[in-house]
């Protein structure tokens, strides 16, 4: 299967594995070391419209792309059309070569705010702030791309429409996840509605939700035709997942296991950039949530876990967190969890 990826205005990507924009998770660390793993994109966290927390430190943290290979593709989310704008000439300004359109997050406060997927639920507001953004980005030659769910509800599957008229305003990707804002992630991902997508657009279309292995990406792609695969949630803690699936659409074989050298070099990285971030206070907390997932993903002596899990909730500085790790890695051989 080619491993070319789509184009999104001039920028040609290098493979169909996309890094899903998750807030609190796929932060300047977190990307990078998914491309450095095989991802060929990855998304911003969500960066809101709202100019009042432009300032905040969040902001600024979610905000930062230094040293993070390009294109920089920032998300942005809110309900006003003029200040969605606003926010796309405020991130273009701080670097971001393309602006995506948040219409999929579920989450209760975004959604409680009308911004996130609930902004499906009015479709002449949507196309407002679509039209509204692609306006803005275009005199700086930025693309717009746009992420949804297939509709709010069962009755109310609308993505198919509201890809229309995103095409027609100018979007040049289409991101669709699997499921209504209804089901949240609850559930399984159809993707029959992002192959009628597919099927009725002439812009590159991508599918998420529920792409955990590198078998359920060949089918999706195989299935659906669409131009690349989108993976969020079954990364956490295993970023070496897209180096799984590029070396299965390459060659139609499983991929050699990392070895204990290369986790332990990956999971080091990962902390050092982390650190470097958010500095000691808030990097030994963020952290922890990273290598709770990561502990999940390795396996590795009972005992030896309880110890890690214990030092990682325990540890108030960055260097009681490394040594914590370095000492999981002496303790076992760390085979892969099945």
């Amino acid at each position: 299967m080619s491993a070319a990826g789509p184009a999104i205005g001039p920028y040609v990507l290098p493979n169909r594995l996309f890094v899903a924009p998750m807030a609190g998770v796929t932060d300047r660390p977190f990307r990078r070391l998914c491309k450095r793993l095989g991802a060929g994109y990855a998304v911003s966290e969500m960066i809101t419209s709202r100019p009042e927390l432009r300032d905040s430190l969040k902001t600024a943290r979610r905000a930062n792309h230094e040293g993070e290979p390009g294109p920089i593709a920032v998300q942005i989310a809110g309900t006003d059309p003029a200040m969605m704008a606003e926010a796309a000439r405020y991130n273009i300004d701080r670097g971001a070569q393309i602006i995506d359109i948040n219409m999929g997050c579920p989450a209760k406060k975004v959604c409680n705010r009308w911004a996130g997927s609930a902004l499906m639920q009015d479709e002449p507001l949507a196309a407002a702030i679509i039209e509204a953004v692609v306006a803005a980005c275009e005199p700086h030659g930025v693309p717009v791309t746009l992420k949804m769910r297939t509709g709010w509800c069962a009755q109310a599957r609308n993505a198919p429409r509201l890809a229309r008229v995103a095409e027609s305003a100018g979007v040049r990707l289409l991101v669709v996840h699997g499921r209504t804002r209804e089901q949240g992630y609850r559930g399984q991902a159809e993707h029959e509605t992002v192959a009628a997508i597919k099927a009725s657009v002439r812009i590159p279309v991508v599918a998420n939700g529920d792409i955990d292995s590198p078998q359920a990406a060949e089918r999706v792609l195989r299935t659906t035709g669409v131009d690349a695969v989108m993976i969020g949630r079954a990364a956490q803690g295993r970023p070496w997942l897209f180096r799984e699936i590029a070396h299965h659409l390459a060659t139609g074989q499983p991929a050699p296991p990392p070895t204990h050298e290369e986790l332990r070099g990956w999971l080091l990285d990962h902390l050092h950039d982390h650190y470097a971030l958010y500095g000691e206070y808030t990097g030994v907390r963020s952290a922890r949530k990273h290598l709770l997932w990561y502990l999940r993903a390795l396996g590795g002596p009972p005992a030896a876990q309880q110890r890690l899990r214990d030092a990682v909730v325990e540890a108030e500085t960055c260097a009681a967190q490394l040594r914590a790790v370095q000492a999981f890695f002496d303790d076992c051989a760390l085979p892969l969890a099945a």
